[in-house]
């Protein structure tokens, strides 16, 4: 087993002005760094000059495109884990968390991904159930437990601070980065025996 530091990207996945999105990724990275399992790195997409006209398909994107996704490219390959923080948004995640999973492929390959998701009453469950199926597609695997907020704008005040007792979502969030530590571990160590490949 290897002894390297893992690195965990926390995504913002909203990039909607108003968004609740930092507010809740800052919360968990907190956690994360409670446990100290992971180097946090949070990649706020709302910074991420993401193109929105992709080349034909097989073909290689323009030198221009290449220096504007540098950034976040490089910061998705240096990742052994991801969560990706995400609302609802008409049943569905936001667009350009899409547009951000599209540009990049072998950045995500065999590695763990596990979701906080916010909204109203789902909680963000159906976006997220769309998120594994895209993930999956991009050799990528996900955790099984999640960190769920319904009516999430209940939840914190308009400076991040908690208005109610936090407790049942930190445990939880602690629960899946156990899982997600594992997870990537594991992977981090199969890749490093036997580069994967698609």
């Amino acid at each position: 087993m290897s002894d390297a530091r893992l690195r965990l990207g926390v995504i913002i996945g909203s990039v909607r002005g108003g968004r609740l999105g930092p507010t809740v990724a800052n919360w968990f990275a907190e956690q994360a760094r409670e446990l100290d399992l992971f180097d946090i790195d949070v990649i706020d997409l709302a910074d991420a000059d993401l193109p929105v006209v992709n080349p034909p398909f097989g073909e290689d994107p323009e030198p221009e495109v290449h220096g504007r996704l540098r950034s976040l490219t490089e910061r998705l390959a240096a990742a052994d884990a991801f969560v990706v923080v995400t609302p609802e948004y008409n049943h569905s995640f936001p667009a350009g968390l899409k547009n951000a999973i599209d540009w990049h492929n072998k950045e995500w390959h065999a590695k763990p991904v596990g979701f906080v998701s916010y909204g109203g009453i789902s909680g963000g469950l159906r976006a997220v159930e769309h998120l594994r199926a895209v993930f999956a597609e991009v050799h990528a695997t996900t955790i099984r437990d999640q960190v769920v907020f319904h009516n999430a704008w209940g939840r914190w005040d308009t400076q991040g601070n908690w208005p109610t007792e936090p407790g049942e979502a930190n445990s939880a969030a602690k629960n899946m980065l156990g899982q997600l530590a594992w997870w990537a571990r594991a992977l981090s160590d199969a890749r490093k025996k036997d580069p994967y490949t698609a």
